[in-house]
């Protein structure tokens, strides 16, 4: 249920990227014996050779969605495998932000939801990105207030919330009110259920206040409606076969791609590495992840909304390729967008190289991977 590959011009609004804290650039450890330790692990992991670039930069979100993201830099995971090369990070509030920055060369490689990653992709003709890999599924839930909705039927004349237009939520519920057979006007959000769009930062107070009565939204938000009275009535990924559905993959530009193919090699080796920590430690991986949330945004996420939140999502190195061209189709049938071609938005070989040398299964791109 990915958003739209062509985003509607309502739906491009960026918000600015916001400088990441010292404390999320560095690997654990402090002082100078530490640094050594790290810089001998470092060297290790790269087989003491310098890789082709001296830095990486990636972009990912402060949300749980991009754990990957948040674990695998404030545990010094990727910047192991990367050697002498340094990441710099930077995060974004929106998926159009970061696309822009990719596409100026301020980002390398990005932590981003299946619609930005469609529309960066269609928008320039097949050559801005590549998905080179997954993070995270699932994660994503209808909740409502419970005095006013209690069967999903009793959401017909209810107002429930969305991110944003076109946005991958947004067109997963679009699609579900279609299968249902409810009519809405996919640009006004009006009809049988009225679909308010409203920032994710603003929904608990919309619903605090009456002003919508539900939401189809992502984690934390989803969890911190429930904090406020709110109950689950559908978790997105009873929708979805083996319960999988992508919600942040891994993008890199062609243009990084061709000329340092040796340092996405190892950012994947890295998210890979990081993906595995995090479903062997999940208890140390929430801790890890709040702890990076803390030093982006100033504060940690409460116990009862982490908790239930990280329990949703599911950290994987498949990008589930057949559930993002399965959203890309929802957001066709919603008219939201034109048919098109998604051939090439994938290339997975340095991906599966990495999986098959660790014993794991490879990863299928759904017929959408680069010409071989």
């Amino acid at each position: 249920m990915s958003a739209p590959r062509t985003t509607p011009r309502r739906a491009l609004a960026a918000v600015a990227a916001l400088p990441l804290l010292a404390l999320a650039l560095t690997a654990c450890g402090y002082g100078s014996a530490a640094k050594q330790d790290d810089a001998r692990k470092a060297d290790v992991a790269t087989g003491g050779r310098k890789l082709s670039a001296d830095t990486v930069k990636i972009g990912y979100f402060p949300n749980l969605t991009h754990a990957t993201a948040l674990v695998g830099i404030q545990e010094g995971i990727i910047a192991k495998e990367l050697g002498s090369t340094t990441v710099e990070p930077s995060t974004f509030n929106a998926g159009p932000s970061e696309i822009e920055a990719l596409n100026a060369g301020s980002i390398d490689i990005g932590f981003i939801g299946p619609s930005p990653a469609i529309n960066g992709f269609t928008k320039s003709g097949g050559k801005s990105l590549r998905i080179i890999g997954g993070s995270a599924s699932g994660g994503v839930k209808l909740v409502v207030d419970p005095k006013k909705i209690k069967t999903l039927d009793d959401l017909k004349g209810k107002k429930i919330a969305t991110p944003q237009l076109g946005n991958t939520q947004d067109v997963a519920f679009l699609n579900w009110i279609s299968e249902k057979g409810w009519k809405v006007d996919a640009n006004s959000g009006k009809g049988d259920v009225s679909v308010v769009r409203t920032d994710n930062k603003v929904t608990p107070d919309a619903y605090r206040s009456g002003s919508v009565d539900g939401a189809w939204a992502p984690e934390p938000t989803a969890s911190k409606l429930v904090a406020q009275g709110a109950k689950v009535l559908l978790d997105e990924s009873t929708l979805w076969p083996d319960n999988k559905f992508v919600i942040t993959n891994i993008i890199v530009s062609q243009k990084f791609l061709t000329e340092h193919p040796d340092v996405v090699e190892a950012v994947l080796r890295g998210t890979v590495d990081t993906n595995a920590w995090i479903n062997a430690n999940p208890d140390k991986a929430k801790a890890s992840a709040n702890t990076a949330l803390k030093a982006l945004s100033g504060k940690e996420l409460p116990a009862d909304v982490l908790d239930p939140a990280w329990k949703s999502i599911r950290f994987i190195d498949d990008p589930l390729a057949a559930t993002l061209d399965a959203e890309a189709e929802h957001a066709v049938k919603a008219g939201l967008l034109e048919q098109p071609d998604l051939k090439g938005i994938y290339d997975l070989k340095p991906l599966n190289k990495i999986l098959k040398a660790a014993g794991k299964p490879e990863a299928a791109d759904a017929g959408l991977g680069v010409e071989q």
